[in-house]
């Protein structure tokens, strides 16, 4: 069976210098390899093909046969890594809480033990009429939600 480790070495080879960041690697016991990379532009399918191609020149099909999928983290997909938080930050995102609160707002910052998600929120300050949309800073660790996307709009 082919190891996790080596698949990771491998894909780790090729990102090097590159804008690309490794997101997960799976591989099942029939040997069905599946690598899913990420990239803040997008990921290019040209690229896919460009590192399918580097993994099967590492791996020895002679030794080990394998089924091999390349290919994004796929967008609308909850996040994986810490790289994916950082790669979105500024841009409006979609969180479930683990007491199911469905939350959307901005990712103002991620680092390893949490996130900050900015959200609008209405307030109704004394003597005001109408309450009025203000901005609120919510923080979370990644053990206090259940997932974070980013969020597809088509405004």
């Amino acid at each position: 069976m082919i190891e996790k480790k080596t698949v990771c070495q491998i894909v780790d080879e090729w990102l090097e210098g590159k804008d690309y960041f490794l997101v997960e690697v799976n591989i099942s016991p029939e040997d069905k390899i599946v690598v899913e990379i990420d990239h803040k532009e997008g990921v290019w399918i040209e690229d896919c093909v460009d590192l399918s191609r580097y993994i099967e020149s590492r791996l020895d099909r002679e030794q080990e046969d394998y089924e091999l999928e390349v290919g994004s983290a796929g967008i609308g997909q909850p996040f994986k890594v810490l790289q994916q938080y950082l790669a979105h930050t500024g841009e409006e995102v979609e969180v479930l809480t683990k007491d199911h609160r469905k939350l959307q707002g901005i990712l103002k910052e991620a680092d390893e033990d949490h996130f900050t998600l900015t959200v609008l929120k209405k307030v109704k300050e004394e003597g005001a009429k109408r309450p009025k949309m203000v901005n609120e800073d919510l923080n979370f660790s990644y053990n206090d939600i259940i997932y974070t996307k980013y969020l597809i709009s088509f405004k």
